[in-house]
């Protein structure tokens, strides 16, 4: 008797866009008479956090873009010792979860530019933000784009999985 067994490599539809492309694809969307929702972060090691976060986000729209923080800002932001995981992977990560339908990169601190340009329908954002404290809201407002809190999924965090992995 012979077990055989059958690997298949496939890469999901290529969902990491490029900076210059976004808005073609973007104008794309909306004369199809569809809806956008953006999110952005480091996401730098994956958890259900995450994950939970990402379906939610799905919710509220036809499309949801992430806007990934690239290794260069996530370096500004996080430090030296960050991001664990490179752009490229967690790029192709993000990719492969059925609620995220592209992603694309950018190098600043922040996403205000880039949402500027997509001037997506909505916008989601951690609950550890209100509309007096979320860095983009003069942006939202000026593109009148709704924007939704998502609470996190307690106990769930990259820093608390780097912090629990270091005690190992």
């Amino acid at each position: 008797m012979f077990l055989v067994t059958y690997v298949y490599y496939f890469r999901v539809k290529d969902m990491l866009i490029k900076r210059d492309e976004i808005k073609n694809l973007v104008d794309k969307i909306h004369a199809d008479g569809k809806t956008i929702v953006c999110t952005n972060g480091c996401f730098d090691i994956l958890h259900v956090g995450h994950v939970r976060y990402l379906q939610k986000t799905k919710t509220f729209a036809d499309y949801c873009i992430v806007l990934l923080n690239s290794d260069k800002s996530v370096k500004s932001i996080k430090g030296p010792s960050r991001p664990i995981n490179n752009e490229n992977d967690r790029a192709e990560i993000l990719s492969a979860l059925r609620c995220v339908d592209y992603v694309v990169l950018f190098d600043e601190d922040s996403p205000r530019n880039l949402l500027d340009e997509i001037k997506p329908d909505v916008y989601t954002k951690g609950a550890d933000y209100n509309m007096e404290t979320l860095p983009e809201a003069d942006i939202m407002k000026k593109n009148r784009t709704k924007v939704e809190f998502i609470n996190f999924v307690e106990g769930k965090s990259t820093t608390g999985t780097i912090e629990k992995m270091k005690s190992c």
